[in-house]
């Protein structure tokens, strides 16, 4: 098992293979990120030719592909042969082309996204996608459950990676409207603390309609009682406006009231909130 690349999540994955018995070979740019591995029993690899020869799966663990190709550019005469599982974040498309071009120079590769921070690596619920090959991941499924349950997504090498910010895209928004109902809280005199009963309460309503909302969209009806998508118009421009009254940042807040806007101009004032689906899709779908 080689690890290339230490940072956090790097070192934290590389101490769960420890921790579990596997022989680790490490190999990172700045070298001495390796110490404290080492002296748990790693071994450095002098070099990134070395690290891909060490033997067993290389995981890379980089900020992004580019990275990749920084790092591997050095050293393609070794990818011959070697299994690359790329749990580095990135795009889909970007996912796809790093992994044309290690296949290109003779790896075996598999894509992944690890779907919790350092500090949860090898603790119960922690997960990852994969995608590739499957006789691969099926190979190596042992190994990779050392540090996440695996979830594997599909052959598509950007399966895994539209997985993950699919995920990105519902948690980083909710955090944000999160901060932003903070902001507006602490405007007006109310302590986070305070709010945050009720924050729980407002995050706990979402999963209620979302299969609703899911079938909706998968059947492009979207049934709607009393004009809804007027009503919810209107409260996210109230929404809108005191966030605006409370002399805080508006861009969330408005960009919401755009979205439900643009749904009742196109026609959908009546419908259900999962019309504004028809304002974000692919236009060409």
């Amino acid at each position: 098992m080689t690890i290339v690349g230490l940072g956090p999540m790097g070192q934290a994955m590389a101490a769960a293979y420890l921790d579990r018995g596997y022989q680790v070979t490490v190999w990172n740019r700045t070298a001495s990120k390796a110490d404290a591995l080492v002296a748990k029993g790693a071994v450095r690899a002098e070099t990134v030719a070395a690290a891909l020869k060490a033997g067993g799966p290389v995981i890379l663990s980089l900020t992004e592909h580019s990275a990749m190709y920084a790092i591997l550019e050095q050293a393609t005469d070794a990818l011959d042969g070697v299994v690359l599982i790329n749990l580095s974040s990135d795009t889909p498309a970007k996912s796809r082309a790093a992994a044309e071009w290690a296949i290109g120079h003779g790896a075996a590769y598999l894509t992944g996204g690890v779907q919790v921070p350092p500090y949860l690596i090898a603790t119960e619920g922690a997960a990852s996608f994969y995608s590739g090959p499957k006789e691969l991941f099926e190979a190596h499924r042992e190994t990779l459950e050392v540090i996440t349950a695996a979830d594997y997504r599909g052959e598509d090498q950007g399966l895994a990676p539209l997985y993950y910010q699919l995920m990105a895209t519902i948690f980083w928004t909710n955090m944000t409207a999160h901060v932003q109902a903070l902001a507006m809280a602490k405007a007006n005199g109310i302590s986070a603390m305070e709010y945050l009963p009720y924050a729980r309460n407002a995050a706990d309503i979402g999963p209620i309609f979302m299969a609703e909302t899911s079938k909706e969209v998968d059947a492009r009806d979207y049934p709607g009682a009393d004009a809804a998508m007027l009503m919810n118009t209107a409260s996210a421009e109230h929404a809108l406006e005191t966030a605006r009254e409370s002399g805080v940042d508006t861009a969330l807040p408005a960009t919401v009231a755009a979205i439900f806007r643009r749904a009742v101009e196109a026609g959908y004032g009546q419908n259900g909130f999962a019309s504004i689906f028809e304002v974000l899709r692919k236009q060409d779908a």
